[in-house]
């Protein structure tokens, strides 16, 4: 804490010389949006490349000088945390004063700069992300205020921690983590009691895009337990895009990959291979439609692709078939075809990539 509230400081002490000086007060922030700035590591992921171009926010500027104004806000309003060691979640940052910050997301986004302006992990500035995953499985631990969790015997899902850095004395049987990208495929499999019946595993959702609790567990996971860990998601672009942002990261929390990325996921479906290899019939299939065709050239060119051929191959499989499937697709076969034959086979006979 005396770290985070020294580079506060700094800042503020920035912005006083400057006024001392009858100079305009200047934030810098990095560009953290821009692929320019941003590099792929094998071990770590997409991360910042030292040296990037960085944005000016100044206070004499009228399309800056709000944000400026905001960003004092929200530090003042940090180092107050710090100093007396309470939290918020963004939302409750908002709220505090809904007509100055205008939208939820401009909270989110200054939060996200101060964080890579401090060079500091979002967690250690108190604020907290409000959490939309879920884990169920064979995991229990311990919560930062001394409540004992136990996923096991549970047979409903349990929202993922809101201070994952809190919690401790892990414990497991799993043998893999399977995530899912969707809840509805989630609750199918956890209705069909299928981390029980394979063999002990640990099943986590994000409901789509992954929140940083969510994507914080799976790299706690990984860490505490090093066991394999699985992807199923939809064979769509989208899919593919939120299976990256597990593996690799994203463009805009680059800054952070070293907290948050998992490099050794594997994905285990659904494959645009696995539609024709289990004859899914075109009929339940859906086409792609124009805003999919550029997602997937997009991803197609990242520079993680380059070093997976395999993952190519189902890309130019999914861009010449212009055709896509969400998991639910299985369900044509039959009601349980995911938990009782697809997932059991893909797990025993490594169809995985």
């Amino acid at each position: 804490s005396s770290e985070v509230l020294e580079a506060i400081e700094n800042v503020i002490q920035g912005v006083l010389q400057s006024l001392a000086q009858k100079k305009a007060p200047v934030l810098t922030v990095a560009n953290r949006t821009d692929w320019r700035n941003i590099e792929f590591k094998d071990s770590v992921g997409l991360q910042m490349r030292p040296g990037c171009t960085a944005k000016q926010i100044r206070s004499d500027c009228p399309q800056t000088a709000k944000r400026f104004a905001l960003m004092l806000k929200i530090l003042s309003m940090i180092y107050k945390m710090v100093q007396s060691n309470t939290y918020a979640t963004k939302r409750d940052i908002y709220y505090s004063d809904t007509l100055l910050f205008g939208s939820q997301s401009v909270v989110d986004q200054i939060i996200n700069d101060i964080s890579c302006m401090l060079k500091i992990p979002r967690r250690s500035l108190h604020v907290l992300s409000t959490t939309k995953g879920f884990v169920a499985g064979n995991l229990s631990y311990t919560e930062e205020d001394g409540t004992k969790v136990n996923c096991t015997c549970s047979a409903t899902v349990l929202t993922v921690p809101s201070n994952v850095q809190g919690i401790k004395n892990l414990t497991s049987c799993a043998k893999f983590i399977l995530i899912v990208e969707k809840d509805a495929t989630f609750q199918r499999l956890l209705d069909d009691d299928f981390f029980n019946k394979v063999s002990p595993c640990i099943m986590i959702t994000g409901r789509g895009i992954p929140d940083l609790n969510t994507r914080l567990l799976v790299r706690k996971l990984w860490e505490s337990f090093q066991i394999p860990i699985f992807t199923l998601m939809d064979a769509d672009p989208h899919g593919v895009e939120i299976m990256c942002v597990y593996k690799y990261g994203s463009a805009s929390m680059s800054f952070e990959a070293h907290h948050l990325t998992v490099p050794s996921i594997k994905w285990l479906g659904l494959l645009p291979s696995d539609l024709e290899r289990l004859n899914i019939c075109r009929d339940v299939l859906i086409p792609l439609t124009k805003q999919d065709e550029n997602k997937l050239a997009s991803i197609q060119k990242r520079p993680y692709i380059a070093c997976q051929p395999l993952w190519k191959k189902e890309l130019v499989i999914m861009a010449a078939s212009k055709l896509k499937a969400e998991i639910q697709v299985l369900t044509s076969l039959s009601s349980d075809y995911l938990s009782r034959v697809y997932l059991p086979n893909k797990l025993q006979f490594g169809g995985w990539l």
